[in-house]
């Protein structure tokens, strides 16, 4: 029997709720690419309840304790004498969240002599030293697309609130004339996605109504179709595309190109008084540079929903993408345990082979 070795959340200050303002999430089938939303044999939580946390397991302690398994749940996650490091050894199964990731570094994968199988309850699992994975043989895996459009949705909402200057009035005790002095209109600004993957595209898609010019950066082009329908501009690298815009918007996973990708020089090639928004990994901007940058009015403004300080990603923490995370870690887990294929669309590391998504996301050579 396995032991599965998971990191989760602290539960709120308050204990988990007894209520929410809402009765679940709207339900969908697929996901805008076509792609199937995570389909395990059943799921022991209701979709819309708080499920990252430690009381609630990610719904995974009874199905696991019916199968003979033993979950350790934790969120003493980092640091030489966390319980995570203490039961890694003995681990089969690693489970983490980009919310609150349990670093598997070079060191820690070498220590793991049991561990198969590593699972990011979410997207993207930049926290894994993926070579020395690979080295190892080890099966990574992600629930693809279950943050996407949540990603997607609060990019957008923190252009809008970046661009119009959209903060409580009363509460900061501001009058109109200090909140109204810096508010803007997105309409007929040129807006650039650095990556156009699955919340990239998305950002992009949601913001065509806005009557705005839409750019874009990615490795790999969209169809010409598709720039067409949206109005898209391609450039070919972000430097080239940032000169351009008023809005920069990151959508790029953290790989060895991306980190510190928006240093000093390439915000100083960005226009004066441009907005940088970051729901990717905090970093692939350096923090002093975008002080710098702020102090000067080079940037005109940065929202972000992650930090070196507070590594909680917001994005990508919405009740419905919990609920999705949670679903497809089971599918993989019941997979794994019956011997049945993990889907293609969830992994990075396929037994020490890489993947299309590894390739293509972490830069791994295939």
């Amino acid at each position: 029997m396995a032991r599965i070795l998971c990191t989760l959340y602290d539960d709120p200050a308050g204990g988990q709720p007894l209520a929410y303002p809402r009765d679940g999430v709207p339900d969908t089938e697929l996901y805008p690419d076509g792609q199937t939303l995570p389909s395990p044999a059943a799921i022991a939580f209701r979709p819309g309840q708080l499920v990252g946390d430690l009381s609630a397991a990610l719904g995974l302690r009874g199905f696991l304790t019916a199968r003979g398994h033993t979950l350790i749940a934790t969120s003493d996650e980092n640091g030489p004498d966390s319980l995570f490091e203490h039961e890694l050894p003995d681990a089969d199964v690693v489970i983490s969240q980009p919310s609150w990731p349990a670093r598997l570094t070079a060191e820690r994968i070498a220590r793991a002599r049991k561990l198969k199988l590593v699972i990011t309850a979410g997207v993207g699992s930049d926290h894994i030293d993926l070579k020395a994975a690979a080295a190892r043989c080890l099966t990574v895996a992600e629930v693809t697309q279950s943050a996407s459009i949540s990603v997607a949705e609060y990019a957008v909402m923190l252009i809008l609130s970046l661009v119009h200057n959209a903060l409580p009035t009363r509460a900061s005790g501001r009058g109109i004339a200090d909140q109204v002095r810096r508010a803007y209109d997105v309409e007929g600004m040129h807006v650039g996605s650095v990556g156009a993957g699955r919340a990239g595209f998305a950002v992009l898609h949601r913001l065509r109504p806005f009557d705005v010019r839409l750019h874009y950066t990615d490795p790999r082009r969209l169809p010409l179709a598709v720039e067409t329908e949206l109005c898209l501009t391609y450039h070919p690298s972000v430097a080239d595309m940032v000169p351009i815009c008023d809005v920069v918007t990151i959508h790029c996973p953290l790989n060895p190109e991306t980190a510190s990708l928006f240093d000093a020089p390439m915000i100083d090639r960005m226009k004066r008084g441009a907005y940088l928004v970051n729901t990717a990994r905090d970093a692939i901007c350096d923090p002093s540079a975008i002080t710098r940058a702020l102090e000067t009015e080079q940037l005109a403004g940065y929202a972000a929903d992650t930090s070196a300080t507070c590594p909680l990603p917001l994005a990508g923490g919405s009740l419905a993408a919990q609920a999705r995370a949670a679903a497809g870690t089971r599918e993989i887990l019941e997979c794994w345990f019956d011997g049945v294929p993990i889907r293609t669309d969830y992994l990075v590391l396929d037994r020490g082979i890489v993947t299309k998504l590894g390739a293509r996301s972490y830069r791994l050579t295939r």
